[in-house]
């Protein structure tokens, strides 16, 4: 480019001119200020003005969680457990319903796990022997009948969909105890629902398997303990007489930690250790049939071993003392029954010669 000083210093004066421009927005399009009332202090924006804080973004927000309290409360009659029919037409799977007095459940509220424990009842469904050959089967027909039941006795739903795949082992390690059928396949759509009530809080999930529908029902309630301690005394009887005893040793659910409430019993084993120094036993686990045999194996193992660690943290010498577990090999009762299934969940002190 050609020219004089002079044209080249015009030239750089405009762009100048135009890179300070505090927008490409024509001047005439640019909001006016509004004008100061009258008296209003004058602010300096550069020395005086409070800084504005960014707005939060989603990841600066206290987590969401679920909250029961939050629910409205349900008052009406719910009937006998478990509360809700199924739709005409259905009827719960054949060998594959189950009613037990109390027992844990996992239920997706929508953010995590949540443990119940009470009442349960679990069952597949089907369509009644009378309706087939009627009609065709409906899985939608089923949960959209039980959604209607419940909501209309004041039930929340508080979640939906499938339960995230990160959470399915830790779901299943609770319900694989309960009928395939009830809880359907761990992809399967699913609908969770909550009754808060005075008389014990009711959560429902019902699920959609295709060639069946799911749904357990639990209705929380405190343990109503029944056992009672056996003393050093009365387990060196069983001992003598029959060279077993069955102790009041109590497991979170499907996992091998002993709960607090077991800690006298573990206290009346080493009384009766500590007071024959001869004697020798052997802590045997016990499972019933239900689930997969390879499984119940190890878990009667670990819960016998860590009875034997109660023991021998207690002072009681490690050498006198064995473990092993036997599953569900050797029933005491009918593992057709609850009751049955109960006793066959036990841990034994045998005593060794």
């Amino acid at each position: 480019m050609s020219g004089t000083p002079r044209a080249w210093a015009a030239c750089l004066a405009v762009l100048i001119a135009g890179c300070a421009q505090p927008s490409d927005v024509p001047a005439d399009a640019q909001p006016a200020a509004a004008p100061l009332e009258q008296g209003a202090p004058v602010v300096d924006d550069a020395a005086d003005a409070a800084p504005v804080e960014a707005p939060a973004q989603d990841g600066d927000a206290a987590p969401a969680g679920f909250d029961i309290a939050a629910l409205p409360l349900s008052t009406t009659p719910l009937g006998a457990f478990p509360f809700f029919s199924l739709p005409d037409g259905y009827a719960p799977t054949s060998n594959a319903e189950r009613t037990l007095d109390f027992a844990e459940a996992a239920f997706w509220n929508g953010h995590d796990l949540t443990h119940v424990e009470g009442r349960l009842y679990a069952t597949g469904i089907r369509l009644s022997r009378a309706s087939r050959g009627q009609k065709e089967f409906s899985d939608l027909e089923v949960v959209r009948n039980l959604q209607q039941v419940i909501t209309g006795a004041g039930g929340v739903e508080i979640a939906s969909g499938e339960t995230p795949r990160e959470r399915r082992d830790a779901f299943h390690a609770v319900m694989r105890t309960y009928p395939g059928e009830s809880r359907c396949y761990p992809h399967s759509p699913q609908q969770v629902f909550v009754l808060r009530r005075d008389d014990g809080n009711v959560w429902v999930r019902t699920c959609r398997g295709g060639t069946h529908a799911g749904l357990i029902v639990v209705q929380e309630q405190p343990l109503q303990v029944t056992s009672t301690l056996l003393p050093a005394g009365a387990l060196e009887q069983a001992l003598a007489d029959t060279g077993r005893v069955a102790l009041q040793v109590h497991f979170a659910t499907d996992r091998a930690e002993i709960l607090p409430d077991s800690q006298p019993q573990i206290a009346a084993i080493v009384e009766l250790l500590q007071a024959d120094e001869a004697l020798a036993l052997s802590i045997e686990g016990h499972t019933d049939n239900t689930g997969d045999a390879a499984r119940n194996r190890t878990l009667s193992q670990a819960r016998a071993a860590s009875v034997v660690t109660a023991i021998t943290d207690s002072g009681i010498a490690r050498e006198r003392l064995a473990s092993t577990g036997h599953g569900d090999t050797q029933p005491v009762a009918d593992n057709t029954t609850e009751d049955g299934r109960a006793q066959n969940r036990r841990v034994e002190l045998v005593r060794r010669d």
